[in-house]
């Protein structure tokens, strides 16, 4: 059974349960003899769908050739309660780059507001409730600059496979399954195309404009992961090749900030991070 007739029956399905709740709930169920399942159905053979991949490189030539972007990305992500079922945690983006040495990543909430800019020389990260700032020379690229940015100082955007130079070649160098599942007019108030596919050790389900090839959302699950978390990357906003201001990449709002070292957080013989030494007690006169 193909997953678009998967996906019917489910709608099929939930429809029922719906109207027997609704219309025959006064009515005893009827009993019903269990059918076999049909032994001669195909078995989903495991591959990359040409309908999906052509989406998916639909998709990463339309950002690959923008100049400019600007979206909004909100991040949902589960983490363990400490009763068990995992409660959801969010985070709100806006996004700015600039082809090829230009990014900006005002994070405004939820939590602690924190800002990042790189104008294809050095990177800043800030944190403002604390006032605290970081500044590092960077590499000449966006990708270049977001690889040191990770492997330095431990900064991640779950949206770093939309802005990259090539995204189609990312996603393809461990793609393992592909397959295309349907259309919806829920997600980002347009027409889109959801397609499936595996990627290294990550299941993902995104949601990609039908006429804009720009993707909607991203839902994301650890396959490693045994507690099976999701993570949801939802994108809206979207504006390519708009006018960017020339200082649109450089703070103004570090001048008086504390500077530390930009260095991951549990680096915690970073220069710059060493607590003072200790100084000798000096004998008593």
């Amino acid at each position: 059974m193909s997953y678009e007739k998967l996906l019917w029956r489910g709608t099929v399905v939930a429809l029922s349960l719906f109207l027997a709740i609704s219309g025959n709930a006064a009515q005893p169920p009827h009993k019903t003899q269990p059918t076999k399942a049909a032994t001669n159905a195909p078995a989903y053979q495991a591959g990359l769908e040409p309908r999906a991949i052509e989406i998916l490189k639909a998709s990463s030539a339309r950002l690959a050739a923008a100049k400019s972007m600007a979206f909004t990305a909100v991040v949902s992500y589960e983490s363990p309660s400490r009763l068990g079922p995992p409660l959801v945690y969010s985070t709100q983006s806006r996004v700015l780059m600039q082809r090829p040495d230009k990014l900006r990543v005002i994070t405004l909430a939820d939590g602690p507001r924190t800002e990042f800019f790189y104008d294809g020389k050095t990177m800043t990260a800030f944190a403002v409730p604390e006032n605290l700032v970081a500044v590092a020379d960077a590499p000449p690229t966006i990708d270049a600059a977001l690889k040191v940015a990770y492997d330095t100082g431990a900064i991640y955007f779950p949206f770093t496979d939309v802005i990259v130079a090539d995204p189609y070649k990312d996603l393809s160098e461990g793609l393992k399954i592909a397959f295309y599942i349907g259309q919806s007019e829920v997600v980002g108030g347009v027409p889109t195309d959801m397609v499936a596919y595996v990627t290294g050790d990550v299941f993902i389900q995104i949601w990609i404009g039908t006429d804009d090839k720009l993707p909607r959302r991203v839902y994301a699950i650890y396959l490693n992961d045994p507690l099976r978390l999701r993570h949801v990357l939802e994108l809206s906003d979207w504006t390519l090749d708009g006018d960017v201001p020339a200082n649109a990449f450089v703070s103004d709002n570090t001048s008086g900030a504390t500077r530390i070292a930009f260095a991951r957080p549990d680096a915690t013989d970073a220069p710059g991070m060493k607590p003072p030494p200790k100084s000798k007690p000096s004998k008593a006169q």
